[in-house]
C-alpha cells in the first residue's frame, strides 16, 4: 500500500510505485493534496499545497493519475479562488473563516443550471476540431461564455444537445474521435496548468491596451498581448495602480492573482473590487473579473501554483476570442516560493539564494502572454502585468533584473514620488516601453499623426529638467537663463497637469486617448509660445505669472471626455493668451530702438 516515508515541511517522500512526474497525490488521513516533483525507484517526492503539520510516516497516500489541472467552464467569472482553484466562498460556508485542511470542493458549482444555446451551424456528421465553438451560455450580463471543443479533441459530431438548461457535467455533445473512440463533451473541461493551451498562430497587430492613465498610455504604452512589470517598494502605490488598470482598461476579462501578498492587502482587494462598477457597461465589475487569492500565510507551494492557475484560465478566455488582462501581485513572492522549495530540495542556490532556473521560469511564464489567432480562427489576447516587490526598492535584485530582461514595458514606481503625493508614482526616467513604434501607428490613425513627435518632445523636456534641477540645487535658480527657467517651469507643468492623476476624482480618474493628446499638445504649445516670447526679451518671470499657466493645471479636472470640443478650442486659442504680453514688449522694444537711434544720431 502507498504510504508516507518521510516529511520535510511541504515536501513529503512517498512509497508510490508507478507515480508520474507532475501527478496529483492525496496523502495522510486528511487527504492533503500535492503533486509529484521527483521520483526514484518506487519512491516519489511530492510537494503539498497544504500545511503538513500533524502528518506522520506510515499514513496512506494515493496518486490521482493526472497533473494539477483547472476546471474551465461557466461559473468562473465573479468567483474568488485560492491558489489551486478551490472556491473560497464555498470553503467558507463549509469550514468557516479558516480553510480546513484536506477540504475538496469543485471549482465550478454543480447546483446551478446554465441556459445553453447550440451553434446553428453545428450539425451531426460534420467534423469538429479543437477550439471549435459548440454553443454559448450567458455567464453574466456582460460576458457570453463560448463553449469550446477541448484542444485535444477532434472527430465527427454524432449528437449535439438542443437548447435548454444544463449543469456543468451534463453531456452536451458526443464525438467519434479519429481513432474510433467515443468522447462525451459537457459545459466543463479540464486542462493542466503548466501546459500552455495551443493556438493557431501569433497575431502581431499592434493595438494598445488603453488604461486611461496618461503616463501609461501616452508615455509608456502596453499592447494587447504584451508583457509589463510594475516594480516598486512598499507604499509606492502598486495596488492602487493595479486597481485602476483592472477597472478602466479596454480588455474584456480581468484576472487578478494575489500571489503571497499580505492578508490585509488582499482583503482590501477582495472587498473593494466587488463593489466597483464597470465604467464601460455600468454593470458590476465582478461580472468580467476573476480573483485568485493566496496570502503570505498560506502554504508556500500553492503560491507557486497560483500564477499557473491564473494564466491557464486567462488562456481559456483568450481561446473564446476575448482580450484578457492578468495581473500577478506579486511575482517576487512567487519567486520566494521557488527559493524555499529549492532550498528544501537541496538545489544549488545562486543569486541571493534563488535557484539557477529562476530566469527560465520567469521567461516561460511571461511567454504565455500574446495576441493570437485561436484554433477557431478568432483573435484573442492575454496581457500579463506582473507586480514586483524588490526589497528596499533595489531594482538590481534578481527577480527585478530578470523580469526587466524579459518584458517590453517597465513601469518603475518611485518611493520619492509617492512620498511627495505624486500618483501614479511612476518614475519617467527609470521606466521604458518597447512598444512605442507599434503604438504610434494606432495613435496616428485614431488620435493624431503628431503623437510620437509630441511624446518625444515632452520626454526630452522632462529629461532636460532633471539636469536643470541639479544646477538649481547647487547654485540657485538665478544661474539659469530665461529660456532654461521657462523650460524648467514647463516640465513642472507637464508633471502636475499631465503625469499626475487622481484616482478618486470623477473626471480625472480616466482620460481617453483624445483627451490625453489634447492635454499634451496644449502644454507643449504653452512651452513653445513662451520660448517665442523669451526670444523677444520677455523675462521668464512674467511668463510664469500668466493666468494661462495656472489655468492649464486645472484642465485635467475641468474638461471631461464629454467636453473635448471645448478643450480643443481652448488649446487652439492659446496664442491669444500670449499676444497681449508680446504687444507690451514689442512696443517697449520699439521705443528703446528709437531712443537708441536718436541718441546715436546726435552730433
Amino acid at each position: 500500500m502507498a504510504r508516507i516515508i518521510e516529511i520535510n515541511g511541504p515536501l513529503v517522500r512517498l512509497e508510490l510505485p508507478g507515480a508520474l512526474l507532475g501527478e496529483q497525490v492525496r496523502v495522510g488521513a486528511l487527504g492533503l493534496s500535492g503533486e509529484v516533483i521527483a521520483r526514484e525507484g518506487d519512491t516519489a517526492l511530492a510537494q503539498l499545497y497544504e500545511d503538513s503539520t500533524g502528518l506522520a510516516p506510515g499514513e496512506p497516500a494515493e496518486g490521482l493519475g493526472h497533473p494539477l489541472s483547472v476546471e474551465l467552464g461557466p461559473g468562473l467569472l465573479g468567483g474568488i479562488f485560492d491558489g489551486v482553484q478551490r472556491p473560497l466562498e464555498a470553503i467558507w460556508q463549509a469550514s468557516g473563516d479558516r480553510i480546513a485542511r484536506g477540504v475538496q470542493i469543485p471549482a465550478l458549482t454543480r447546483d446551478r443550471r446554465w441556459d445553453f444555446t447550440p451553434a446553428a451551424d453545428r450539425l451531426p456528421g460534420m467534423v469538429l476540431n479543437g477550439g471549435d465553438i459548440l454553443g454559448t451560455v450567458p455567464e453574466t450580463a456582460s460576458i457570453e461564455h463560448r463553449i469550446l471543443v477541448p484542444p485535444d479533441v477532434a472527430g465527427e459530431l454524432l449528437e449535439l444537445a438542443p437548447a435548454g438548461d444544463y449543469d456543468v457535467d451534463a453531456t452536451l455533445a458526443r464525438i467519434r474521435m479519429r481513432d474510433g473512440t467515443l468522447r462525451k463533451l459537457s459545459l466543463c473541461q479540464r486542462w493542466p496548468v503548466r501546459r500552455p493551451r495551443p493556438f493557431r498562430r501569433r497575431n502581431h497587430a499592434g493595438e494598445p491596451l488603453i488604461t486611461g492613465q496618461r503616463i501609461l498610455d501616452t508615455f509608456y504604452p502596453l499592447l494587447k498581448g504584451g508583457k509589463a512589470a510594475i516594480p516598486g517598494p512598499f507604499g509606492a502605490g502598486k495596488t492602487m495602480l493595479q486597481h485602476q488598470i483592472a477597472r478602466w482598461c479596454n480588455a474584456e476579462i480581468v484576472i487578478y492573482v494575489g500571489c503571497g501578498e499580505r492578508g490585509n492587502e488582499l482583503t482590501d482587494v477582495l472587498e473593494s473590487l466587488p463593489k466597483l462598477t464597470d465604467p464601460h457597461s455600468g454593470r458590476p465589475l465582478m461580472e468580467r473579473t476573476l480573483l485568485i487569492a493566496n496570502t503570505s500565510n498560506m502554504p508556500v507551494v500553492a503560491r507557486e501554483a497560483s500564477v499557473y492557475v491564473g494564466i491557464t484560465i486567462a488562456e481559456y478566455f483568450r481561446d473564446q476570442g476575448y482580450d484578457v488582462v492578468m495581473v500577478a501581485d506579486s511575482t517576487s513572492r512567487w519567486a520566494e516560493a521557488l527559493r524555499e522549495v529549492a532550498g528544501r530540495l537541496g538545489q544549488m542556490p545562486v543569486e541571493e539564494g534563488y535557484p539557477a532556473y529562476l530566469g527560465s521560469r520567469l521567461a516561460a511564464f511571461y511567454e504565455r502572454a500574446g495576441r493570437v489567432e485561436t484554433l477557431a480562427g478568432n483573435t484573442g489576447s492575454v496581457t500579463l502585468i506582473g507586480a514586483v516587490s524588490p526589497p528596499g526598492g533595489d531594482f538590481s535584485e534578481p527577480v527585478t533584473s530578470h523580469t526587466k530582461e524579459i518584458i517590453q514595458t517597465f513601469w518603475a514606481l518611485s518611493k520619492e514620488l509617492a512620498d511627495a503625493r505624486h500618483y501614479p508614482a511612476i518614475d519617467w526616467l527609470e521606466s521604458f516601453s518597447g512598444y512605442v513604434g507599434e503604438a504610434a501607428g494606432w495613435w496616428a490613425e485614431h488620435v493624431d499623426p503628431d503623437w510620437a513627435e509630441a511624446r518625444a518632445r515632452a520626454l526630452e523636456l522632462l529629461s532636460e529638467s532633471e539636469e536643470l534641477r541639479r544646477i538649481v540645487n547647487l547654485v540657485g535658480v538665478e544661474a539659469l537663463s530665461s529660456e532654461q527657467r521657462w523650460s524648467l517651469e514647463a516640465a513642472e507643468l507637464i508633471k502636475e497637469a499631465l503625469l499626475q492623476q487622481a484616482a478618486t476624482d470623477a473626471v480625472d480618474s480616466y482620460a481617453s486617448p483624445a483627451k490625453q493628446y489634447l492635454l499634451l499638445a496644449g502644454l507643449l504649445a504653452i512651452h513653445a509660445e513662451g520660448l517665442r516670447l523669451i526670444a523677444l526679451g520677455v523675462p521668464a518671470r512674467r511668463l510664469i505669472e500668466l493666468p494661462v499657466v495656472a489655468e492649464a493645471r486645472r484642465w485635467k479636472t475641468r474638461y471631461g471626455d464629454a467636453e473635448l470640443a471645448a478643450l480643443r478650442e481652448r488649446v487652439a486659442g492659446l496664442t491669444e493668451d500670449f499676444m497681449k504680453l508680446e504687444g507690451e514688449y514689442a512696443v517697449a522694444s520699439g521705443s528703446a530702438a528709437r531712443v537708441a537711434a536718436e541718441e546715436g544720431g546726435q552730433p
